[in-house]
């Protein structure tokens, strides 16, 4: 049995695509995941199953959100494993500076991180920084010029829909709360 943490996209955004945690936990119960936990409104859930293939989770997850609240929504899936060695290789910048916004955008298969890159583009580097460790792109931004980075409109890119974007603290909670 393996630990996994599922990342929906674009849910309990601007009243869009309304999910009650309480109501997806029974939901993934209900389909057969273990130990399952949400954390915060924005669509991450903590889960324990025999399937190993993350394709077939991912398939199992957006059908158990499709049956249950009639919606479409993009999951990645990451093992406990996975994100434990993702943040223990994150670049030595990321998360440093409590004057800059942290974050790490997971991209949502099939799509690949150097097709997100292409889509968002270069990185401005007076304002941002910007590496990635398998999916995850980490990226900072100084809080003073994040509007002048070209990273901080990736809502507005070609991409937007491939990604999933959490911000440090909730990166980190979520690697804590599977313990």
């Amino acid at each position: 049995m393996e630990k996994y943490i599922a990342l929906l996209r674009g849910i309990n955004v601007g009243g869009k695509n309304k999910i009650s945690m309480a109501v997806l936990k029974m939901a993934f119960e209900e389909n057969g995941f273990l130990d399952v936990i949400t954390y915060i409104n924005s669509g991450n859930v903590i889960f324990s199953s025999d399937i190993q293939d993350k394709s077939e989770l991912i398939r199992k997850c957006e059908s158990t959100i499709a049956d249950k609240f009639m919606l479409s929504i993009p999951v990645t899936i990451l093992s406990v494993k996975d994100l434990s060695d993702t943040l223990e290789n994150a670049p030595a910048w990321w998360n440093i500076d409590k004057e800059s916004i942290n974050y790490a955008i997971f991209v949502i298969p099939p799509v690949r991180v150097e097709e997100v890159f292409a889509g968002v583009g270069e990185a401005k580097p007076e304002y941002e920084k910007v590496a990635h460790r398998g999916s995850v792109i980490f990226w900072s931004a100084p809080l003073k010029t994040f509007s002048r980075a070209r990273w901080s409109k990736i809502a507005s890119s070609s991409v937007n829909n491939n990604v999933t974007i959490r911000n440090a603290n909730t990166v980190n909670k979520l690697l804590l709360l599977t313990k």
